[in-house]
């Protein structure tokens, strides 16, 4: 391998997080090592952006990453030592890797059946979620939890990636959350994305009957250098899954959801439809339209 000088160490801003510090370590240790990032990935396994992203806080580092780079580096256990400042994230334990994954994603397919999905969540409907879920929290959580899942949304930022494609279940456009006016703005956002074909978005209508994953939500993920990834989830719980024979059994239920959902064009009309349903229940209510 060639001699190489490591580069100058970047000084860390003041407003600096632990995972940016934990990355910055990261990159002066291979750097002092006299290693490239695509050298360090290859010793990894994984993408030179996947080192790049690691070093500047972006991904979150995994536990045998963590011994590898001590291995590696002969770094004496730092990184294992300072995992959780690596993995530190707003989002609960098991949903933090999906946050991040999210913003890498080439494609994004998602089924819920009873929630509009985070990632299409108006402030005021995931205000309501979080509420119902936890209604005694204290309100410097509930704003933290609050601006975690709307930040997420950043990923529409691009007009084209990633593809993301969702599959709701009917119970979703009529379970009042929060109020009417609440729903009414929900659904015209959603209808707004769809119109000016930034998701595709379809309905799985009650007549429907039982179809597999039923059950609980499920996000897959595809990614321009990595596997597939599938993610499932239940209340207050969740698991990410990249066995390929498991992600493609999963893959194969989505299909199933898709091709017995309605089609885009009749689910925007639904939608569209159950806005107005809900904005005209909350004409001339000054509570919005709550049900009690």
């Amino acid at each position: 391998m060639a001699s190489r000088q490591p580069g100058k160490a970047k000084k860390l801003d003041v407003t600096a997080s632990s995972r940016e510090l934990y990355g910055a370590e990261l990159r002066y240790k291979r750097e002092q090592a006299g290693l490239t990032l695509e050298e360090m990935g290859a010793m990894l396994f994984v993408s030179k952006s996947h080192v790049s992203n690691l070093e500047v806080g972006q991904r979150r580092i995994q536990l045998d990453m963590a011994k590898e780079l001590d291995r590696i580096l002969n770094t004496d256990g730092f990184f294992v030592r300072n995992l959780e400042a690596g993995r530190s994230s707003p989002h609960r334990e098991d949903f933090a890797d999906v946050a991040e994954l999210e913003t890498f994603a080439v494609t994004i397919r998602q089924w819920e059946p009873l929630l509009v999905p985070g990632l299409l969540q108006t402030e005021a409907y995931a205000l309501a979620v979080i509420l119902a879920y936890d209604p005694v929290l204290a309100e410097s959580l509930v704003r933290q939890r609050l601006q975690a899942r709307l930040c997420r949304a950043v990923i529409f930022d691009s007009p084209t990636k990633p593809l993301y494609w969702a599959v709701v279940h009917e119970a979703a456009i009529r379970t009042w959350v929060g109020n009417a006016a609440v729903m009414a703005e929900q659904l015209r956002h959603i209808a707004g994305m769809v119109r000016r074909r930034r998701i595709v978005f379809q309905v799985l209508p009650f007549r429907s009957g039982a179809l597999s994953a039923m059950n609980g939500g499920l996000r897959l993920m595809t990614f321009k250098d990595d596997t597939p990834l599938a993610y499932l989830s239940s209340v207050d719980t969740g698991v990410l899954i990249d066995n390929p024979a498991t992600v493609k059994r999963h893959m194969l239920s989505y299909d199933f959801l898709g091709a017995a959902a309605l089609p885009p064009e009749a689910s925007l009309t639904l939608i569209e439809a159950a806005a107005e349903e809900y904005e005209h229940a909350s004409q001339g209510r000054p509570d919005g339209g709550d049900l009690a």
